[in-house]
């Protein structure tokens, strides 16, 4: 039997107990054994759940019980989750999480860990919550050079962008639906200002290149700013304003990642990806672009990932996993990369042609420009007096 325990009994880790509880049966008959949730630690009482009689306050209580082999990490945050996760790894125990924030700015220290002690640190679920893609990029896609990673890395702006494209809604009021729909949190700064998609584009990052790139380290710019009239210009002119995350590896070696609204055209297949789901591309020099969709958030969809993570260290308990990142990437900022931009405002595409060289006309005031960088663009968009600037897929 494999004994797990639980840390934090929130939305993901309430989940993970309800993934075990429901599919017991299957899982024990898929992997060969039973898995019991031994202990559920948290500062809270639980006394009307189902699992009140699992629940524990003393971290120490797990930490020492030898039959405790893997720990789900799902207090979030980068602080008790940092401390508790470093003595359960020291004390020889796999650790699973989703925390995006903990991964992205203390993975390498925890890697390390885990190596030193022959255990494992797994976080599928810290990217895309249910959908599996962290694995298929360091083991189904270990034969590929990765060339770029972009996708919507965030639910919660991808709701608020659909409805601005399909409702008509402003900024202002689809953030308050999401509220509602309880897609977006009191304080929404760390998903409407890229902050949540930057984590996982530096944790899609470290893994395709093997390199540390530290969230602070990228440019993140959110949707705050977006103005309902250039979502109606772009829908019209067959392009969509996503969020995205994206990560590159440039030709002479070096790397680049950022986040940003982009227009998206039409006919890529991440610009139909709507509502709370997730869309991610990765490019490989063998296999071309391979597309991972579904859904980004939610405890049961989460609580998948994790489970899958659960069930990978238990299955290389003696041969762990060899993932991690030892070095640092030689980031080359995202706004040296030329690329095209949006431009909209009361100039004439005369005027714009003579400051961008050849643009795509959106319509009277709306144009794309052809390859620049943001410096350049940001010079032709004051000259032209330009009133939006976003980046083009």
């Amino acid at each position: 039997m494999l004994h797990i325990a639980i840390m934090g009994f929130g939305t993901v880790g309430a989940g993970v107990a309800e993934v075990v509880r429901m599919n017991a049966a299957s899982i024990a008959e898929k992997t060969g054994e039973e898995v019991n949730v031994k202990y559920i630690l948290d500062v809270r009482d639980f006394p009307d759940s189902p699992y009140a009689d699992k629940m524990i306050k003393d971290f120490a209580i797990l930490e020492s019980d030898p039959e405790v082999e893997v720990v789900v990490e799902s207090i979030g945050g980068a602080k008790v989750a940092l401390e508790f996760t470093r003595r359960a790894l020291q004390a020889g125990k796999h650790v699973v999480t989703s925390n995006k924030e903990l991964v992205a700015t203390h993975g390498k220290e925890l890697l390390s860990i885990a190596k030193a002690r022959g255990v494992n640190y797994l976080f599928e679920a810290s990217v895309g919550g249910g959908i599996p893609v962290l694995r298929p990029l360091f083991e189904d896609l270990s034969a590929n050079q990765i060339e770029e990673i972009v996708g919507i890395l965030n639910g919660t702006t991808n709701y608020i962008l659909t409805r601005m494209v399909k409702g008509g809604v402003s900024f202002a009021d689809a953030l308050k639906e999401a509220q509602s729909k309880g897609y977006a949190e009191a304080d929404p700064t760390a998903d409407v200002e890229g902050i949540d998609a930057g984590r996982k584009i530096c944790i899609l990052s470290n893994l395709a290149w093997g390199k540390e790139v530290l969230p602070q380290s990228i440019s993140m710019e959110g949707i705050s700013a977006i103005h309902l009239q250039d979502v109606d210009i772009a829908a019209k002119a067959g392009y969509r304003i996503k969020l995205l995350g994206r990560a590159l590896r440039l030709p002479d070696g070096r790397q680049t990642a950022y986040v940003a609204p982009h227009l998206v055209p039409e006919n890529c297949p991440i610009a139909v990806v709507d509502d709370v789901f997730n869309g991610i591309i990765i490019r490989g020099n063998a296999v071309g672009d391979v597309m991972f969709y579904g859904r980004g958030a939610g405890d049961l969809p989460t609580a998948s990932a994790v489970m899958s993570d659960v069930l990978d260290a238990a299955a290389h308990r003696q041969n762990r996993r060899d993932i991690g990142w030892n070095e640092s990437a030689e980031i080359t900022p995202a706004g040296e990369i030329p690329m095209k931009w949006y431009l909209r405002g009361s100039f004439s595409s005369e005027d714009a042609k003579t400051l961008c060289g050849e643009v795509e006309v959106l319509s009277s005031g709306a144009v794309i420009t052809g390859a620049l960088t943001e410096a350049q663009t940001k010079d032709a968009a004051e000259k032209l007096g330009a009133a939006a600037m976003l980046r083009v897929l």
